[in-house]
């Protein structure tokens, strides 16, 4: 049997497609860099800003209007208080001690406190260890559950709320700080393994086989190994489940009726902008009261928040 050589390729085609070659990577390469030199040049940083200050500007009026009376609510715009004065803080007084025959505020956001804090630890331990499972342990139908959980976050909390209203009633739960909590935390566990496994997944496996090889165990390797490591994944995904259990409204008032006594801060929102729809300076400083924990905790973990969103978007 013989056989053929190919024929050499001439010179001049290998240069020409050397050349070509180089110039669509250029090409390329030069087209990000457009891109990039675009969205950072001197223009875009004055558009960001500019959007920036718009979307500020009525976000500012509603804070200097907490601190304004009445009478210069009703009589003037917010920006005169910029040059005129007339700032007091009766507004804050008078919603956190209770004013015009309202309950303090006070007590609800310590009840905003006890459904936010469970809502977000029970998640983010049941995630956790769910997540280390899909990402390091083999099961039978291991893919098929990884996708049942991943399809469950396409399921609209309102198509629950009933069933799950029923079910705390049946069992004794109903109007009570668990049903709330069971129902955040049934809510974001979909979300929070998918964020979780992902995060998991990019460690490097001898690091794992070499505490196996040390004799530890999945619980050992789970909290002295791995729980370290994706504390910016937790914080991430805490900052997320932390605001929105902080600012929800349908949940509760579904869970507690309306009760007073477990009523969270949004509930109590809702209940001065009816009652006290006219009387902007009490409204205002409510608003204000119940945003500060929210910014507090966004700007004090605010370093791992940007950590966990980077971490998964590449691989190796």
């Amino acid at each position: 049997m013989s056989t053929m050589t190919p024929a050499p390729v001439p010179a001049s085609v290998a240069d020409t497609a050397v050349a070509d070659a180089g110039h669509k990577l250029k090409k390329r390469k030069s087209a990000a860099g457009n891109a990039a030199r675009a969205v950072s040049s001197r223009w875009a940083s004055v558009f960001a800003v500019a959007m920036a200050a718009l979307w500020t500007i009525p976000t500012f009026g509603l804070f200097v209007t907490s601190f304004r009376k009445q009478e210069d609510i009703q009589e003037t715009g917010w920006w005169h208080a910029l040059t005129g004065g007339g700032f007091t803080l009766d507004n804050y007084k008078g919603v956190l001690n209770g004013a015009e025959g309202q309950l303090p505020l006070t007590d609800f956001f310590v009840n905003s406190l006890v459904i936010v804090i469970p809502s977000v630890l029970l998640p983010l331990l049941l995630a956790s260890l769910a997540a280390y499972a899909f990402a390091w342990i083999d099961f039978p139908f291991k893919n098929a559950l990884f996708v049942a959980v991943f399809a469950l976050q396409i399921v609209p909390l309102q198509v629950a709320l009933l069933p799950l209203v029923t079910m705390y009633q049946d069992i004794g739960l109903g109007g009570s700080y668990w049903s709330v909590w069971l129902s955040h935390t049934a809510f974001s566990l979909p979300l929070a393994v998918f964020l979780l496994h992902n995060f998991m997944k990019e460690i490097p496996a001898s690091l794992l086989e070499a505490a196996r090889v040390d004799g530890a165990g999945h619980v050992r390797i789970f909290f002295q190994v791995l729980l370290p490591l994706i504390a910016p994944a937790l914080a991430s995904f805490g900052i997320f489940q932390f605001l929105w259990v902080w600012n929800d409204l349908l949940v509760a008032l579904a869970m507690f009726g309306g009760k007073p006594d477990l009523a969270p801060l949004t509930m109590f929102l809702n209940t001065i902008s009816g009652t006290l729809g006219n009387r902007w300076y009490l409204l205002s400083a409510a608003a204000f009261v119940s945003i500060a924990l929210p910014v507090a905790v966004f700007l004090a973990l605010q370093r791992y928040f940007v950590r966990g969103l980077l971490a998964g978007g590449t691989k190796g």
